[in-house]
């Protein structure tokens, strides 16, 4: 059986650019005489669409959406997420479309409600496995979080007379490796299932999240028949073996309910297949993964929300370099500005570095000094500062200085501000508030700093030369807030830092679990502490992509009034 995956990029609410992307996918799949396709969960809609789920004209916009669809499938099955209503309640469902009519749906039945998913909150959990017989075949329908459980509805349908084919559409958002444990999942379960899985999975950014495609093809011994590829939109096609056909079907056994069964009748004349060529794969490293997502992440939130332009505040330190090249990838260096705003602090070198790289990158640059700005500032302070020493508010003073000329010209040339800030300096709160944190779209928000260091020499060492300079890769970092100031003046090595704040944040470990770091106790117990006290800072901050496994935001969300610390 020939079966395509449309691996695409849909927009949350745009009904119109969805539809288009589906019968697109549809006129493809019935050239390449496809039987059937698949599409990803809630393609309609766009996912997630979080609380436009809870307007009514949005549910009947898909709604309208989908019947339009429906005259488009002629000669072929289409299975097409979107949200079906049903009294009071909502469904997150598949349509079964085949041959231009609306056969059936299946409504999901393993609701996620952790990390970043919320789904209790809009939709009722499905209560029937679903299938539908095509060419004597039985084929089980399935959604997202349905296959991560090895006891959903995918046991059900085998304990129901077994299965030819199981069909998954997924939505599954992006952190570091996951494509890897997704397939090897799969895989398991299609061993499981003694069937072929075949899974569809969206690409593309949304706000925080990244969808890495990497739609599969398994057979039932696990092995790979097809692999779409990571971060683009495509359209994978294989044709499935099936095994020999089986016995009748038995009742549903399992408490799962009995099984909703659709029956599809030969479609309308389909064109000859011909053989198909292998589809290529090439599977990403690690670096190239993660860099990959922070690149579709970023083009994505910029040009979905219609901004043109990014503009960011050059330092000549490696986080901004790291941005700028990301957002020159994601939009083109034509599109991109680097705003240079020294002070009396900056040394020759942070600038001569910014030139550099915006020579390297074919990024054009605005100088804006702010020292006559500090002038003006510390006038008007003056007073109220009267008999106190200069501290930290005249150094945060300088990154509010430049925050505010960033926010100027995104106000007035319409360019959206990419901040640059990491997840070290976010975790412990060594960014300023109003300052560099200001801005549209924080690209590196859950980068950790040795993360950073390692993309930038990824980068080199793909294009072959040093892309971003190595001066800005060896020297040691410094905000340059104050005469001869170091990163480290504040915070311990960051391989170090990371090490303490990988387990406290993504793995929850408490005070007692981070000993043996390379840290002192009462090192580790000070950074815990920052940690949690910054709280309130994260909360304000722009969105980012996610990249590790637990992200700031969607996935920890921890209260900003605490007393708990351990």
């Amino acid at each position: 059986m020939r079966v395509a995956l449309a691996q695409v990029n849909t927009v949350v609410g745009d009904f119109q650019a969805n539809a288009r992307k589906v019968r697109d996918a549809l006129k493809d799949a019935r050239r390449m005489a496809a039987d059937i396709v698949l599409f990803p969960e809630l393609t309609l809609t766009g996912y997630p669409p979080e609380d436009l789920l809870l307007k009514p004209a949005f549910i009947q916009k898909n709604l309208d959406t989908l019947k339009r669809l429906t005259r488009h499938s002629q000669g072929l099955i289409a299975i097409v997420g979107f949200a079906e209503p049903a009294g009071s309640a909502l469904y997150n469902a598949a349509a079964l479309l085949a041959d231009g009519r609306h056969v059936g749906s299946y409504r999901k039945m393993r609701l996620p409600n952790y990390g970043v998913f919320d789904e209790k909150r809009y939709f009722r959990e499905g209560e029937r496995p679903a299938r539908f017989t095509f060419q004597g075949r039985r084929i089980g329908l399935t959604i997202c979080e349905d296959i991560w459980d090895e006891g959903g509805p995918g046991r059900g349908l085998c304990e129901a007379g077994g299965l030819d084919l199981l069909l998954n559409i997924s939505s599954s958002p992006y952190h570091k490796g996951k494509w890897k444990d997704r397939e090897a999942m799969i895989a398991n379960h299609a061993r499981a299932y003694r069937a072929p899985v075949v899974y569809a999975n969206l690409v593309g950014g949304q706000d925080e999240l990244v969808f890495d495609g990497h739609s599969l093809v398994v057979l039932p011994d696990g092995s790979v028949l097809a692999r779409g590829g990571g971060f683009v939109e495509e359209m994978i096609y294989a044709d499935v073996p099936l095994a020999e056909k089986r016995a009748a079907n038995k009742a549903a056994r399992g408490g799962a309910g009995p099984v909703k069964t659709f029956r599809v009748a030969a479609l309308g004349a389909a064109s000859r297949k011909k053989p198909l060529a292998k589809h290529p794969f090439s599977p990403l490293g690690e670096l190239e993964e993660v860099y990959q997502a922070l690149v579709l992440g970023t083009r994505d939130y910029l040009q979905k929300n219609g901004f043109e332009t990014g503009v960011i505040g050059l330092s000549g330190g490696v986080d901004s370099a790291l941005t700028a090249k990301i957002g020159c990838d994601a939009i083109g260096p034509e599109n991109i500005v680097g705003v240079l705003m020294p002070s009396p602090y900056s040394s020759r070198g942070s600038v001569e570095d910014s030139l550099a790289l915006a020579t390297r990158l074919g990024i054009r640059t605005l100088t804006l000094p702010i020292e006559e700005a500090m002038h003006a500032y510390e006038k008007i302070l003056a007073g109220a500062f009267k008999g106190m020493p200069p501290g930290v508010a005249e150094e945060n003073l300088q990154a509010r200085i430049r925050g505010n000329l960033l926010m100027a010209l995104s106000n007035k040339m319409g360019w959206l501000v990419l901040t640059t800030g990491n997840k070290s300096e976010y975790s412990v709160g060594y960014c300023t508030l109003y300052g560099d944190m200001a801005g549209g779209f924080a690209v590196l928000k859950d980068v950790p700093k040795t993360w950073v260091y390692d993309l930038c020499r990824f980068i080199n060492r793909q294009a072959g030369e040093a892309v971003i300079p190595e001066n800005v890769l060896t020297k040691e970092p410094s905000a340059e807030l104050r005469p001869n100031q170091k990163d480290s003046d504040s915070l311990p090595p960051y391989p170090l830092l990371d090490r303490v704040l990988s387990r406290y944040i993504e793995g929850d470990h408490g005070l007692g679990q981070l000993r043996g770091l390379g840290l002192p106790a009462a090192e580790v117990r000070r950074i815990a502490l920052r940690v949690d006290a910054n709280e309130y800072k994260r909360r304000q901050s722009p969105p980012g992509v996610k990249i590790t496994p637990k992200s700031f935001g969607r996935d920890r969300r921890l209260p900003i009034t605490n007393h708990f610390k351990g």
